[in-house]
């Protein structure tokens, strides 16, 4: 990971996430989706402001360039940006629920250099020390590899169609203890 950095996002950084989020969805996402899903993806997933008004949301930069992005939350809201319908922005209880990881982009240039893997664990060890000892996600079919290779394994496979076109999505999770690093949570 030579090169890359990483900070907490800021609101202003909103409109440099908008734009590297679309051209992710648009991107890598293309492999495994059709042209309608991908629109569709557009209506469902996006910038969630409350991961940066949580100071819960990183960005990974390599000589002032946005590499990639990603949080985790202490909330309910499992997925999705600010427009999307369904959001509860009520708190997990840590211990009780699984924290959530979330918005997890890669510019398409920087797919496979090992910032997803970074993203997740910096999540991952911010949720471990605000007290919870599980995390969930929902995966797109193009970010379920890197999840599996972390230790996620699979709770449910299931379509999200309120975007116009059925978008297939993975519910995932993992024990964040040591000791139960790779388990199901």
């Amino acid at each position: 990971m030579s090169g890359f950095t990483h900070r907490i996002a800021t609101a202003a950084d909103i409109p440099a996430l908008v734009t590297h989020m679309d051209r992710a969805i648009t991107g890598p996402l293309a492999d495994f989706l059709t042209p309608d899903q991908i629109a569709a993806s557009r209506k469902l997933m996006g910038i969630d402001s409350q991961l940066i008004a949580d100071a819960s949301y990183w960005i990974v930069e390599t000589d002032g360039v946005l590499a990639g992005c990603g949080g985790w939350s202490g909330r309910i809201t499992e997925y999705g940006g600010d427009h999307t319908p369904g959001r509860v922005p009520t708190a997990l209880t840590p211990g009780v629920d699984a924290a959530r990881i979330r918005a997890m982009y890669t510019a398409p240039e920087f797919v496979r250099r090992g910032i997803g893997r970074l993203i997740l664990n910096l999540c991952e060890t911010a949720a471990r020390d605000a007290g919870f000892d599980r995390a969930e996600l929902v995966a797109t079919l193009g970010g379920e590899p890197l999840y599996r290779a972390a230790g996620y394994r699979e709770i449910e496979r299931f379509e999200d169609d309120r975007g116009g076109a059925p978008v297939p999505l993975v519910r995932m999770g993992k024990r964040l203890d040591d000791a139960g690093e790779g388990t199901t949570a």
